[in-house]
Protein backbone atom coordinates (compact mmCIF):
# COMPACT_ATOMS: atom_id res chain seq x y z
CA UNK A 1 0.00 0.00 0.00
CA UNK A 2 1.29 3.43 -0.93
CA UNK A 3 0.17 6.52 0.98
CA UNK A 4 1.04 10.20 0.74
CA UNK A 5 1.86 12.88 3.26
CA UNK A 6 0.77 16.40 2.34
CA UNK A 7 2.01 19.42 4.30
CA UNK A 8 1.94 23.14 3.57
CA UNK A 9 5.73 23.39 3.96
CA UNK A 10 7.81 20.23 4.11
CA UNK A 11 10.48 19.60 5.10
CA UNK A 12 10.70 22.54 7.49
CA UNK A 13 13.03 23.37 10.36
CA UNK A 14 10.23 23.46 12.93
CA UNK A 15 8.47 20.37 11.52
CA UNK A 16 11.04 17.66 12.24
CA UNK A 17 8.26 15.68 13.94
CA UNK A 18 6.62 15.14 10.53
CA UNK A 19 9.88 13.77 9.12
CA UNK A 20 10.17 11.38 12.08
CA UNK A 21 6.57 10.25 11.64
CA UNK A 22 7.08 9.56 7.94
CA UNK A 23 10.19 7.50 8.69
CA UNK A 24 8.35 5.55 11.41
CA UNK A 25 5.39 4.85 9.10
CA UNK A 26 7.80 3.51 6.47
CA UNK A 27 9.34 1.27 9.12
CA UNK A 28 5.87 -0.25 9.55
CA UNK A 29 6.06 -1.41 5.94
CA UNK A 30 4.08 1.32 4.13
CA UNK A 31 5.47 3.21 1.17
CA UNK A 32 5.19 6.97 1.67
CA UNK A 33 5.28 9.69 -0.98
CA UNK A 34 6.00 13.24 0.22
CA UNK A 35 4.19 16.31 -1.10
CA UNK A 36 4.48 19.93 -0.05
CA UNK A 37 2.48 22.91 -1.21
CA UNK A 38 5.46 25.27 -1.03
CA UNK A 39 9.16 24.92 -0.34
CA UNK A 40 11.28 26.48 2.39
CA UNK A 41 14.49 24.85 1.16
CA UNK A 42 16.54 27.99 1.80
CA UNK A 43 15.93 27.72 5.58
CA UNK A 44 17.00 24.09 5.95
CA UNK A 45 20.05 23.41 8.12
CA UNK A 46 19.55 19.78 9.12
CA UNK A 47 21.11 17.17 6.85
CA UNK A 48 18.12 14.87 7.29
CA UNK A 49 15.79 17.66 6.15
CA UNK A 50 17.93 18.31 3.09
CA UNK A 51 17.78 14.64 2.14
CA UNK A 52 14.01 14.68 2.68
CA UNK A 53 13.74 17.72 0.39
CA UNK A 54 15.06 15.60 -2.48
CA UNK A 55 12.20 13.12 -1.96
CA UNK A 56 9.46 15.77 -1.83
CA UNK A 57 7.39 17.06 -4.74
CA UNK A 58 6.45 20.74 -4.39
CA UNK A 59 3.10 21.75 -5.87
CA UNK A 60 3.85 25.42 -6.42
CA UNK A 61 7.11 24.44 -8.06
CA UNK A 62 5.20 23.90 -11.31
CA UNK A 63 4.35 27.61 -11.54
CA UNK A 64 1.12 29.44 -12.39
CA UNK A 65 0.97 27.99 -15.89
CA UNK A 66 1.16 24.46 -14.50
CA UNK A 67 -1.59 25.19 -11.96
CA UNK A 68 -3.94 26.62 -14.58
CA UNK A 69 -3.22 23.77 -16.98
CA UNK A 70 -4.03 21.17 -14.31
CA UNK A 71 -7.23 23.01 -13.36
CA UNK A 72 -8.47 23.12 -16.97
CA UNK A 73 -7.55 19.49 -17.61
CA UNK A 74 -9.59 18.27 -14.64
CA UNK A 75 -12.48 20.60 -15.50
CA UNK A 76 -12.65 19.08 -18.98
CA UNK A 77 -12.09 15.43 -18.08
CA UNK A 78 -14.16 15.36 -14.87
CA UNK A 79 -16.79 18.07 -15.31
CA UNK A 80 -19.31 16.71 -12.76
CA UNK A 81 -16.78 16.20 -9.99
CA UNK A 82 -15.10 19.49 -10.85
CA UNK A 83 -18.39 21.37 -10.42
CA UNK A 84 -18.93 19.63 -7.07
CA UNK A 85 -15.44 20.64 -5.94
CA UNK A 86 -15.99 24.17 -7.25
CA UNK A 87 -19.18 24.51 -5.21
CA UNK A 88 -17.32 23.33 -2.10
CA UNK A 89 -14.50 25.77 -2.87
CA UNK A 90 -16.91 28.71 -2.91
CA UNK A 91 -18.72 27.45 0.19
CA UNK A 92 -15.51 27.13 2.21
CA UNK A 93 -13.84 30.19 0.75
CA UNK A 94 -16.82 32.48 1.33
CA UNK A 95 -16.72 31.88 5.08
CA UNK A 96 -12.93 31.91 5.44
CA UNK A 97 -10.54 34.70 6.36
CA UNK A 98 -8.49 34.05 3.21
CA UNK A 99 -11.24 34.59 0.67
CA UNK A 100 -12.59 32.78 -2.35
CA UNK A 101 -9.77 33.66 -4.75
CA UNK A 102 -7.15 31.96 -2.60
CA UNK A 103 -9.41 28.94 -2.28
CA UNK A 104 -9.61 28.76 -6.05
CA UNK A 105 -5.82 28.46 -5.91
CA UNK A 106 -6.28 25.56 -3.47
CA UNK A 107 -8.63 23.96 -6.00
CA UNK A 108 -5.93 24.27 -8.67
CA UNK A 109 -3.43 22.69 -6.27
CA UNK A 110 -5.90 19.86 -5.66
CA UNK A 111 -6.06 19.30 -9.42
CA UNK A 112 -2.26 19.02 -9.53
CA UNK A 113 -2.02 16.43 -6.77
CA UNK A 114 -4.99 14.53 -8.17
CA UNK A 115 -2.85 13.72 -11.20
CA UNK A 116 0.26 13.03 -9.12
CA UNK A 117 -1.62 10.74 -6.75
CA UNK A 118 -3.04 8.82 -9.68
CA UNK A 119 0.39 8.40 -11.29
CA UNK A 120 1.87 7.07 -8.03
CA UNK A 121 -1.20 4.93 -7.16
CA UNK A 122 -1.71 6.66 -3.83
CA UNK A 123 -4.39 4.91 -1.77
CA UNK A 124 -4.68 7.43 1.07
CA UNK A 125 -3.42 10.91 1.95
CA UNK A 126 -2.52 12.19 5.40
CA UNK A 127 -2.18 15.94 5.91
CA UNK A 128 -0.58 17.72 8.84
CA UNK A 129 -2.41 20.77 10.19
CA UNK A 130 -6.09 21.41 9.50
CA UNK A 131 -5.29 24.46 7.37
CA UNK A 132 -4.68 24.77 3.63
CA UNK A 133 -2.97 21.38 3.21
CA UNK A 134 -6.12 19.65 4.47
CA UNK A 135 -8.25 21.91 2.27
CA UNK A 136 -6.28 20.68 -0.75
CA UNK A 137 -6.63 17.04 0.37
CA UNK A 138 -10.39 17.50 0.85
CA UNK A 139 -10.89 19.10 -2.57
CA UNK A 140 -8.78 16.39 -4.18
CA UNK A 141 -11.04 13.78 -2.61
CA UNK A 142 -14.14 15.48 -4.01
CA UNK A 143 -12.49 15.46 -7.44
CA UNK A 144 -12.24 11.67 -7.20
CA UNK A 145 -8.88 11.38 -5.46
CA UNK A 146 -7.92 9.13 -2.55
CA UNK A 147 -9.37 9.24 0.95
CA UNK A 148 -7.68 11.53 3.42
CA UNK A 149 -7.05 12.04 7.12
CA UNK A 150 -5.31 14.85 8.96
CA UNK A 151 -3.57 15.79 12.19
CA UNK A 152 -4.76 18.80 14.16
CA UNK A 153 -2.01 20.44 16.18
CA UNK A 154 -3.39 23.78 17.34
CA UNK A 155 -3.61 26.51 18.26
CA UNK A 156 -4.57 27.93 14.83
CA UNK A 157 -7.19 25.26 14.16
CA UNK A 158 -8.83 25.97 17.52
CA UNK A 159 -8.69 29.75 17.08
CA UNK A 160 -10.10 29.68 13.54
CA UNK A 161 -12.17 26.51 13.45
CA UNK A 162 -15.12 28.12 11.62
CA UNK A 163 -12.92 30.08 9.22
CA UNK A 164 -11.01 26.91 8.37
CA UNK A 165 -14.22 24.89 7.85
CA UNK A 166 -12.87 22.38 10.35
CA UNK A 167 -16.16 20.50 10.73
CA UNK A 168 -16.51 20.11 6.94
CA UNK A 169 -13.00 18.67 6.79
CA UNK A 170 -13.71 16.26 9.64
CA UNK A 171 -16.99 15.17 8.05
CA UNK A 172 -15.33 14.21 4.76
CA UNK A 173 -12.21 12.63 6.30
CA UNK A 174 -11.50 9.02 7.22
CA UNK A 175 -10.14 9.98 10.64
CA UNK A 176 -8.60 12.90 12.51
CA UNK A 177 -5.56 12.75 14.78
CA UNK A 178 -5.20 15.06 17.77
CA UNK A 179 -1.74 15.39 19.34
CA UNK A 180 -3.09 15.56 22.90
CA UNK A 181 -6.25 14.93 24.90
CA UNK A 182 -6.67 18.69 25.15
CA UNK A 183 -6.56 18.91 21.36
CA UNK A 184 -9.15 16.16 21.09
CA UNK A 185 -11.46 18.08 23.41
CA UNK A 186 -11.10 21.23 21.33
CA UNK A 187 -11.99 19.36 18.14
CA UNK A 188 -15.07 18.02 19.94
CA UNK A 189 -16.10 21.66 20.52
CA UNK A 190 -16.19 22.39 16.80
CA UNK A 191 -17.92 19.38 15.32
CA UNK A 192 -21.15 17.48 15.74
CA UNK A 193 -21.12 14.67 18.29
CA UNK A 194 -21.82 12.18 15.51
CA UNK A 195 -18.26 12.83 14.26
CA UNK A 196 -16.50 12.28 17.58
CA UNK A 197 -15.72 8.63 16.82
CA UNK A 198 -13.43 9.78 14.00
CA UNK A 199 -11.14 11.67 16.36
CA UNK A 200 -8.21 9.88 17.99
CA UNK A 201 -5.25 10.95 20.09
CA UNK A 202 -2.01 10.10 18.29
CA UNK A 203 0.96 11.74 19.94
CA UNK A 204 3.86 13.28 18.10
CA UNK A 205 7.05 11.55 19.16
CA UNK A 206 10.79 11.54 19.40
CA UNK A 207 13.11 9.09 17.70
CA UNK A 208 15.89 6.88 18.95
CA UNK A 209 18.47 9.67 18.75
CA UNK A 210 16.76 11.18 21.80
CA UNK A 211 15.27 8.11 23.48
CA UNK A 212 18.46 6.04 23.67
CA UNK A 213 21.02 8.84 23.87
CA UNK A 214 23.71 7.99 26.44
CA UNK A 215 23.09 9.76 29.72
CA UNK A 216 24.87 13.08 30.05
CA UNK A 217 24.92 14.49 33.60
CA UNK A 218 23.18 17.80 34.12
CA UNK A 219 25.86 20.55 34.15
CA UNK A 220 26.55 22.73 37.16
CA UNK A 221 26.76 25.84 34.97
CA UNK A 222 23.72 28.16 35.42
CA UNK A 223 22.50 27.72 31.85
CA UNK A 224 18.94 27.46 30.49
CA UNK A 225 17.81 26.97 26.91
CA UNK A 226 14.65 28.00 25.05
CA UNK A 227 14.02 26.22 21.76
CA UNK A 228 11.36 27.33 19.32
CA UNK A 229 10.39 29.64 16.52
CA UNK A 230 10.80 33.27 17.54
CA UNK A 231 7.12 34.20 17.41
CA UNK A 232 4.59 35.86 19.70
CA UNK A 233 2.86 32.67 20.83
CA UNK A 234 6.06 31.18 22.28
CA UNK A 235 6.35 33.92 24.92
CA UNK A 236 9.93 35.01 24.22
CA UNK A 237 9.31 38.64 25.16
CA UNK A 238 7.83 37.60 28.49
CA UNK A 239 10.83 35.33 28.99
CA UNK A 240 13.09 38.36 28.60
CA UNK A 241 11.07 40.14 31.28
CA UNK A 242 11.65 37.21 33.61
CA UNK A 243 15.35 37.15 32.72
CA UNK A 244 15.53 40.87 33.51
CA UNK A 245 14.06 40.22 36.95
CA UNK A 246 16.70 37.58 37.63
CA UNK A 247 19.48 39.87 36.40
CA UNK A 248 18.26 42.68 38.69
CA UNK A 249 18.50 40.22 41.61
CA UNK A 250 22.14 39.67 40.66
CA UNK A 251 21.70 36.03 39.67
CA UNK A 252 24.40 34.65 37.38
CA UNK A 253 22.91 32.80 34.42
CA UNK A 254 23.00 32.22 30.67
CA UNK A 255 19.84 31.83 28.58
CA UNK A 256 20.18 30.54 25.02
CA UNK A 257 17.44 31.08 22.41
CA UNK A 258 17.65 28.38 19.73
CA UNK A 259 15.58 29.30 16.69
CA UNK A 260 14.69 32.18 14.45
CA UNK A 261 11.55 33.90 13.24
CA UNK A 262 9.62 37.14 12.78
CA UNK A 263 10.11 38.31 16.37
CA UNK A 264 13.91 38.27 16.28
CA UNK A 265 14.41 42.02 15.82
CA UNK A 266 11.98 42.79 18.68
CA UNK A 267 13.79 40.31 20.90
CA UNK A 268 17.18 41.81 20.09
CA UNK A 269 15.84 45.29 20.80
CA UNK A 270 14.46 44.21 24.17
CA UNK A 271 17.73 42.49 25.07
CA UNK A 272 19.51 45.79 24.50
CA UNK A 273 16.92 47.79 26.46
CA UNK A 274 17.21 45.45 29.45
CA UNK A 275 21.01 45.27 29.18
CA UNK A 276 20.90 41.48 28.96
CA UNK A 277 23.62 41.07 26.35
CA UNK A 278 25.86 39.02 28.65
CA UNK A 279 22.95 36.79 29.69
CA UNK A 280 21.19 36.07 26.36
CA UNK A 281 22.43 34.33 23.22
CA UNK A 282 20.44 33.72 19.99
CA UNK A 283 21.78 30.89 17.83
CA UNK A 284 19.36 31.01 14.89
CA UNK A 285 18.03 27.82 13.29
CA UNK A 286 19.71 24.62 14.42
CA UNK A 287 19.91 21.03 13.24
CA UNK A 288 18.56 18.17 15.35
CA UNK A 289 22.09 17.39 16.48
CA UNK A 290 22.67 21.01 17.51
CA UNK A 291 19.36 21.04 19.40
CA UNK A 292 20.48 17.96 21.33
CA UNK A 293 23.80 19.62 22.15
CA UNK A 294 22.08 22.76 23.42
CA UNK A 295 19.69 20.74 25.59
CA UNK A 296 22.49 18.67 27.06
CA UNK A 297 24.47 21.83 27.87
CA UNK A 298 21.57 23.25 29.92
CA UNK A 299 20.18 22.58 33.39
CA UNK A 300 16.62 22.89 32.08
CA UNK A 301 14.60 23.88 29.02
CA UNK A 302 12.19 26.81 29.29
CA UNK A 303 9.23 27.47 26.97
CA UNK A 304 6.69 30.02 28.34
CA UNK A 305 4.12 29.57 25.54
CA UNK A 306 0.86 31.51 25.36
CA UNK A 307 -0.74 29.08 22.88
CA UNK A 308 0.29 25.60 21.80
CA UNK A 309 -0.63 22.10 20.79
CA UNK A 310 1.95 19.96 22.55
CA UNK A 311 5.51 21.10 21.68
CA UNK A 312 7.80 18.33 20.48
CA UNK A 313 10.80 20.16 21.93
CA UNK A 314 9.41 19.49 25.42
CA UNK A 315 9.45 15.77 24.60
CA UNK A 316 13.01 16.07 23.32
CA UNK A 317 14.20 17.86 26.45
CA UNK A 318 12.61 15.33 28.80
CA UNK A 319 13.91 12.42 26.71
CA UNK A 320 17.42 13.76 27.34
CA UNK A 321 16.76 13.92 31.09
CA UNK A 322 16.39 17.67 31.18
CA UNK A 323 13.58 19.16 33.32
CA UNK A 324 11.19 21.58 31.62
CA UNK A 325 9.79 24.96 32.66
CA UNK A 326 6.59 25.74 30.77
CA UNK A 327 3.01 26.96 31.14
CA UNK A 328 -0.43 25.57 31.96
CA UNK A 329 -1.39 25.71 28.28
CA UNK A 330 -3.07 23.17 25.97
CA UNK A 331 -1.55 19.69 26.15
CA UNK A 332 1.61 20.68 28.07
CA UNK A 333 0.27 19.61 31.52
CA UNK A 334 -0.39 16.16 30.08
CA UNK A 335 3.38 15.68 29.89
CA UNK A 336 4.99 18.09 32.36
CA UNK A 337 4.01 17.48 35.98
CA UNK A 338 5.10 20.19 38.42
CA UNK A 339 7.62 18.99 40.96
CA UNK A 340 8.02 15.67 39.16
CA UNK A 341 9.69 16.50 35.84
CA UNK A 342 9.63 20.28 35.76
CA UNK A 343 7.77 23.47 36.60
CA UNK A 344 4.51 24.86 35.21
CA UNK A 345 3.59 28.53 35.59
CA UNK A 346 0.54 30.60 34.62
CA UNK A 347 0.96 31.93 31.07
CA UNK A 348 1.65 35.65 31.00
CA UNK A 349 3.25 35.89 34.45
CA UNK A 350 6.85 37.08 34.23
CA UNK A 351 7.19 37.06 38.01
CA UNK A 352 6.16 33.41 38.43
CA UNK A 353 8.28 32.44 35.45
CA UNK A 354 11.31 34.15 37.02
CA UNK A 355 10.74 32.21 40.26
CA UNK A 356 10.66 28.89 38.37
CA UNK A 357 13.78 29.79 36.39
CA UNK A 358 15.55 30.77 39.58
CA UNK A 359 14.57 27.46 41.14
CA UNK A 360 16.00 25.52 38.18
CA UNK A 361 19.21 27.54 38.21
CA UNK A 362 19.77 27.01 41.94
CA UNK A 363 18.38 23.50 42.49
CA UNK A 364 20.77 20.76 43.60
CA UNK A 365 21.97 18.70 40.65
CA UNK A 366 20.65 15.56 42.34
CA UNK A 367 17.12 16.99 42.30
CA UNK A 368 17.38 18.00 38.63
CA UNK A 369 18.68 14.53 37.73
CA UNK A 370 15.72 12.97 39.51
CA UNK A 371 13.27 15.19 37.65
CA UNK A 372 15.00 14.53 34.34
CA UNK A 373 14.80 10.77 34.85
CA UNK A 374 11.07 10.97 35.59
CA UNK A 375 10.54 13.02 32.43
CA UNK A 376 12.50 10.58 30.28
CA UNK A 377 10.37 7.69 31.53
CA UNK A 378 7.18 9.60 30.63
CA UNK A 379 8.36 10.34 27.11
CA UNK A 380 9.43 6.74 26.54
CA UNK A 381 5.92 5.58 27.51
CA UNK A 382 3.86 8.22 25.71
CA UNK A 383 5.92 9.65 22.83
CA UNK A 384 7.94 6.91 21.18
CA UNK A 385 7.43 7.72 17.50
CA UNK A 386 7.80 4.06 16.42
CA UNK A 387 4.96 3.06 18.73
CA UNK A 388 2.76 6.03 17.82
CA UNK A 389 3.16 5.37 14.08
CA UNK A 390 1.53 1.96 14.52
CA UNK A 391 -1.68 3.67 15.68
Amino acid sequence: MRIAYLVNQYPKVSHSFVRREVAAVETCGLKVARFSIRSCESELVDGADKLEQELTKVILGIGIQGLVSSLLRVAITRPVKFLEALRLTFKVGWHSDRGTILHLAYLAEACVVLNWFSEQEIAHVHAHFGTNSTTVAMLCRVLGGPTYSFTVHGPEEFDKATLLALEEKIKRSTFVAAVSSFGKSQIFRWCDRSLWSKIHVIHCGVDAAFLVHPHVPIPAAPRLVCIGRLSEQKGHLLLLEAAHLLAVEGLDFKLVFVGDGPLRSDIEKQIAEYGLQKHIEITGWASSEQVREQLLAARAMVLPSFAEGLPVVIMEALALNRPVISTYVAGIPELVEPGVCGWLVPPGSAETLAIAMGAALQAPLEKLEEMGKAGAERVARQHNIDLEAKN
